[in-house]
């Protein structure tokens, strides 16, 4: 696969070797041979929020249009044009009211949390939404080197030098494709079962909302790089390089790297405490969750007091000891 960047000849923007189409403009990519799975679609009830700035498919069924991402009402309506299309749609599994008792369960707990969080927060908004994510797989093929204490009978030195190889193939690293949720949030829900996605046309997406792509798959590939490091790094180290080990270098080289859009099913809530509101996220799938909430300040003054008191008593305990020091040497 290779790096080099191409633009768009209408505006200039980026477009990866595997897009058929300008992610900003629309414009159909040269030199593109279309396979049997289309990769864009035409998006006829498409909107942008004014506050957050999420673009996404709406559902004509739900009662009002407000953004599910920041609970704006301030929603624009865009002309149609071409947006990426899903070629995999992951189901919700959680209903409605299992993700309430997700939120009530998790907010609940912490120790810097208030203790009456779980019983007086209360939920504005929850939508079900599919957020977008680019699946990647690739090849890796790694050369190690490190020096281990481990030295074989009769060495004379206290280091020994090692090396190996090690290939793996890789399948399914997610990387999040929303506009709106940042990469720690996407990151946290995973993982995903993927075995169970589908294809679009067995999900109903109108009863959605659906978020569009807005991370262009070009800028999607060097946080898929980064993750399959990481990977094989701990593979390496975990199944060949000795415990007590120094000097560890892993060089990588990825092959064959390839990406599928999808859509995953996330839901986004909004809950409020003393008149403060706070976004909660739910894996649609499994129930992993994810969000911001209060501080219990009570609780941390509680300990700055503690800690204080701690240290006038050390304070005081060493003038003490060194009071009577001076006694003794009289």
């Amino acid at each position: 696969m290779s790096d080099l960047i191409e633009k768009c000849h209408v505006c200039g923007g980026l477009i990866d070797e595997e897009d058929l189409f300008c992610g900003n403009c629309g414009t159909e990519a040269p030199h593109r041979e279309q396979g049997n799975t289309p990769t864009s679609t035409l998006s006829t009830h498409s909107f942008s929020c004014s506050g957050c700035g999420a673009a996404m498919s709406y559902s004509a069924e739900a009662e009002a249009l407000r953004c599910p991402f920041c609970g704006s009402t301030q929603l624009e309506k865009g002309s149609d044009h071409k947006v990426i299309a899903p070629s995999q749609v992951l189901p919700f599994k959680i209903t409605e009211a299992e993700a309430q008792q997700i939120l009530r369960e998790a907010i609940g707990k912490g120790f810097w949390r208030p203790p009456d969080l779980s019983e007086k927060a209360v939920i504005k908004n929850m939508v079900p939404v599919y957020v977008p994510y680019w699946v990647f797989s690739a090849d890796v093929a790694t050369n190690w080197t490190a020096d281990t204490s481990q030295t074989p009978f009769g060495a004379s030195g206290d280091w020994y030098p090692l090396a190996g190889e090690h290939s793996n193939q890789y399948s399914g690293v997610l990387v999040g494709a929303s506009g709106v949720l940042t990469p720690n949030e996407t990151s946290q829900l995973c993982p995903f079962d993927m075995s169970q996605t589908v294809t679009p046309d067995q999900v109903d997406l109108d009863r959605y909302t659906v978020e569009q792509f807005n991370v262009a798959r070009k800028y999607a590939r060097p946080m898929a790089r980064s993750v399959l490091e990481s990977l094989e790094r701990s593979s390496v180290d975990a199944a060949y390089v000795p415990p007590r080990s120094r000097n560890v270098q892993v060089n990588l080289r990825i092959q064959n790297m390839a990406s599928e859009p999808m859509l995953l099913p996330i839901w986004i809530m909004a809950y409020q405490y003393k008149d403060v509101v706070y976004r909660f996220l739910v894996n649609g799938q499994n129930g992993r969750s994810t969000g911001h909430g209060p501080v219990s300040y009570h609780r941390l003054y509680v300990i700055l007091g503690t800690v204080a008191a701690v240290g006038l008593g050390l304070v005081a305990l060493a003038a003490l000891c060194g009071g009577l020091g001076s006694l003794l040497s009289r």
